[in-house]
């Protein structure tokens, strides 16, 4: 079994049973190539995607008293998809540590969305069943929250594009609405992002922000402004 003191240290969690991590880190591949089919992570995965939505869920409920039902689950949603999990799993630098067959590691398996985002939910459930649920979501917030910041996720705000598109639908049926990138400027790390909504191809808001989420926020936000004041 390999020295994973590199790894833990990385991720802020000793395990207790290693053979856990051992496991969390072991594809499929590997598992067949090496005659140990089935010792992979795929089940630890199953459970660490259950540990990570209650977690998030929890986390949600508790923090946001106002957020409806209906931005919860888009937040989930955004917090726990695929592409969350593999921007946190490159930055904990899990694909070092992965265990692939020859043929998964010619192929780029250790820089693989799908293998990096599973990999890193069944270190959740790992975590888990080493030291129990608490200590699971306090792992689990420490990289979500590193996420959100990151990526400019305000989730503490309104849902102005859900609202919008709902205005819309009620009081100008058969209305189409789109988002428009019109300019950017600032280097990669800072961007400033200004988007126009438009109606039925009218501008009917603007926005700007440091991330196009935020910025289309803001730009549904004005239009909002302006068609309820009109109406």
């Amino acid at each position: 079994m390999s020295d994973f003191a590199e790894l833990e240290s990385t991720l802020g969690y000793t395990f207790n049973d290693k053979e856990l991590l051992n496991r969390a880190l072991t594809h499929s591949s590997f598992a067949r190539e090496n005659g140990d089919e089935g010792k992979d992570y795929e089940r630890l995965e199953f459970l660490g995607d259950a540990v990570l939505e209650l977690s998030v869920s929890d986390h949600l409920f508790k923090s946001y008293s106002r957020m409806d039902e209906g931005v919860m689950s888009r937040s989930r949603a955004g917090l726990v998809c695929e592409n969350a999990l593999f921007a946190s799993a490159k930055r904990l630098d899990i694909g070092r540590h992965i265990r692939l067959s020859h043929g998964e590691e010619r192929s780029g398996g250790r820089d693989k969305a799908a293998i990096l985002s599973d990999v890193l939910e069944a270190i959740i459930g790992a975590i888990y069943l080493d030291s129990g649920f608490e200590t699971a979501r306090q792992f689990t917030m420490r990289f979500t929250e590193s996420f959100i910041k990151e990526h400019g996720m305000d989730i503490n705000t309104v849902d102005y594009k859900t609202r919008l598109q709902e205005y819309v639908q009620r009081k100008f049926k058969g209305s189409v609405l789109r988002y428009e990138v019109v300019h950017e400027e600032g280097p990669d790390h800072k961007k400033i992002f200004e988007i126009d909504v438009l109606m039925d191809e009218q501008v009917i808001g603007k926005g700007s922000g440091t991330s196009k989420q935020n910025a289309g926020q803001a730009a549904a936000k004005s239009a909002m402004d302006k068609l309820t004041k009109r109406s």
